[in-house]
């Protein structure tokens, strides 16, 4: 068989060691697992890294353990507001969609937008309304929203009433993010989030940006990335372990750790999920926890949260 390998994360972030339930530990393993087995499935059955992404991403956007779908995390407003790429290794094609609240599936829009449109992002209602038309499946937004989360959401706000503080953002751990090496050869890249609990609405993060959330390039390496937005777009994290990897030769290992680095020194945290044209992978992080899996060219298979 030729060489094929998938990574995942389910979002870099501040999870408490001593207060995360048994529970909730396996609820992320789980569904880490399982989106990994299905991604790797479309693989070993000759299906492309795209196919493999999309497939994997969906399984956790209907996971209330996920910030991406079900279980996003809320605005200022109590509201969902939706982003989601992927890009090709290819020809370098990207779809993102972004600020959405009714599509039911945002990676299968920023699919559709990649290889149906001549556009790289569509954001807001606009998207909605064409890709409703284009039927895609819509929901309420409510279809998002959970208990835990409103409850979380009430508590910052409570919280900030007492400090007096405005829009502090808590990462709520889940942002999902893929990475594919197919037989053919081709790498891609894909992400979906909610964005930050408590966030200002109209806040646009880096997981739709290609080159700050995500980039893939055949021959060379596929990138998706989590944590602290901001500082990811600000260094154009995912296009500099490209960068690194391709021009200066680092192994995809070091490139990433090199960037998580420089974005510490920012004051911004977060993980990296990276597989190079060999099907190494490399799942590195600086925040306390990152829900992540890996099945690399070698076949050998990791679930880990911490």
């Amino acid at each position: 068989m030729s060489t094929i390998a998938i990574a995942l994360h389910g979002g870099a972030g501040d999870r408490n060691r001593t207060t995360t339930t048994p529970q909730q530990e396996q609820d992320l393993c789980n569904g880490i697992a399982d989106a990994m087995d299905a991604g790797y499935e479309i693989l070993k059955n000759g299906g492309s890294s795209i196919e493999a992404i999309e497939r994997a991403i969906m399984i956790m956007e209907e996971r209330p353990c996920f910030n991406a779908g079900i279980g996003a995390a809320l605005t200022e407003f109590g509201t969902v507001e939706l982003d989601a790429g992927i890009m090709e290794g290819t020809n370098r094609n990207v779809g993102a969609i972004a600020g959405v609240q009714r599509i039911k599936s945002p990676i299968k829009a920023a699919r559709y937008v990649m290889e149906h449109t001549p556009q790289v992002l569509l954001i807001g209602t606009r998207a909605e309304e064409f890709l409703s038309k284009a039927g895609l499946e819509m929901v309420e937004p409510e279809y998002f929203i959970t208990e835990e989360n409103q409850r979380l959401l009430e508590k910052i706000l409570a919280e900030q009433q007492a400090t007096l503080q405005q829009h502090t953002e808590k990462v709520v751990l889940g942002t999902v993010g893929v990475v594919a090496l197919d037989s053919n050869g081709n790498l891609a890249a894909g992400n979906s989030t909610g964005g930050m609990m408590n966030k200002r609405s109209g806040r646009v993060g880096d997981t739709p940006i290609a080159g700050a959330g995500m980039y893939a390039r055949n021959g060379v390496c596929a990138v998706a990335a989590t944590g602290y937005g901001e500082y990811f777009i600000r260094t154009s994290a995912a296009h500099e372990v490209y960068a690194q990897v391709r021009y200066a030769h680092t192994d995809i290992s070091t490139a990433c750790n090199n960037v998580l680095a420089d974005i510490q020194t920012l004051g911004g945290r977060g993980g990296l999920i990276a597989l190079d044209a060999n099907g190494n992978t490399t799942l590195p992080f600086t925040t306390s926890s990152m829900a992540r899996g890996a099945i690399n060219a070698n076949g050998e298979r990791i679930v880990e949260l911490w």
